[in-house]
């Protein structure tokens, strides 16, 4: 009887520090599972330093080895489809390369694959070192997106979790170019299972992820799964076009029956401030929402692959 295949989905972007690491966790993990047969794939988003260097090394002394070298650095998103779309184990695993997601959680992962779950997805114990400001910032997201969706939004969770092959090929049909994968694991469904871990420091070199990139990031999630934002700006100008109906009444009832003279300038230019910072916020929403609608028009490829070598 043949082994079942289990394919190592790494995207890396400028992580030459961590990588030598990563691979020989991953082969011990691999020795204490004799049953699977392990495909390392690495992704490589157009790094700029040794990244693919370090990676044709360990392809050429390890048959397990594969990797897709893309063209340029297309972003985190279209690494992990193009990952998808070149694994080929009976299921996958998406890891980080920074060693904060340890490679030995893995093999309860593959427990509970083995039981029937097709979607086990590590749910953060403890999320390590990291700023008070930006773990707060991260869970109003995730209540934000779960209160405005129709669909159970996984909470501090991340993109390290196993997915079997039926979850592989639907993520693979999802070709839209403005991707937010965490909440395309909850949309597409199927059988899920979570698994508990201590989410680790970062050993080797600097995140990637500025405070203005994950707000980015944030806003795309949002603009993603929900058309919230819109409704909300609907609501505001209601609410905005009800109180000014109730200050003109206001207005026209304490000049008429008291006399009090109306405020000109100030109240003027008060008025036309707020109502202006209205409009922006609302033309804004929408904005976020049309360019989506641009670049999704536009049908250009999600990455574009500059080399590609399977494991043997």
């Amino acid at each position: 009887m043949m082994n079942k295949k289990v394919s190592i989905i790494v995207p890396a972007y400028n992580e030459e520090a961590s990588l030598q690491a990563l691979y020989e966790s991953v082969c011990q993990l691999a020795d204490t599972l004799p049953a699977y047969d392990v495909e390392l794939l690495f992704v490589n988003d157009g790094s700029t330093d040794t990244t693919q260097d370090i990676i044709t090394s360990l392809a050429s002394k390890d048959h397990r080895v594969a990797f897709v070298q893309l063209s340029r650095n297309f972003g985190k998103e279209a690494a992990m489809l193009a990952g998808f779309d070149h694994a080929k184990g009976d299921c996958a695993v998406v890891i980080d390369a920074d060693l904060q997601h340890p490679p030995r959680v893995i093999a309860e992962m593959l427990q509970w694959w083995e039981q029937g779950y097709e979607d086990v997805y590590a749910r953060r114990r403890t999320r390590g070192k990291e700023s008070w400001l930006r773990r707060r910032l991260t869970l109003l997201f995730y209540h934000i997106l779960a209160r405005s969706t129709r669909f159970n939004v996984l909470q501090n969770v991340g993109d390290f979790r196993l997915l079997d092959r039926k979850c592989i090929e639907a993520l693979r049909q999802l070709r839209e170019s403005e991707r937010y994968t965490k909440g395309l694991y909850s949309w597409i469904g199927f059988r899920k299972k979570d698994v508990l871990f201590d989410q680790e420091d970062r050993r080797y070199g600097e995140s990637h992820w500025s405070l203005l990139k994950l707000t980015a990031f944030a806003i795309e999630g949002i603009t993603s799964f929900t058309t919230a934002p819109l409704r909300l700006a609907t609501l505001l100008g209601f609410i905005t076009g009800a109180g000014a109906i109730v200050y003109l009444i206001y207005t026209l009832v304490k000049a008429i029956i008291y006399g009090d003279p109306v405020a000109g300038y100030p109240t003027l230019i008060c008025v036309m401030l707020f109502l202006g910072a209205v409009q922006l916020i609302c033309l804004g929403i929408i904005g976020e929402y049309l360019g989506r609608v641009f670049n999704e028009a536009k049908h250009r490829p999600i990455y574009l692959v500059e080399d590609y070598h399977a494991a043997s």
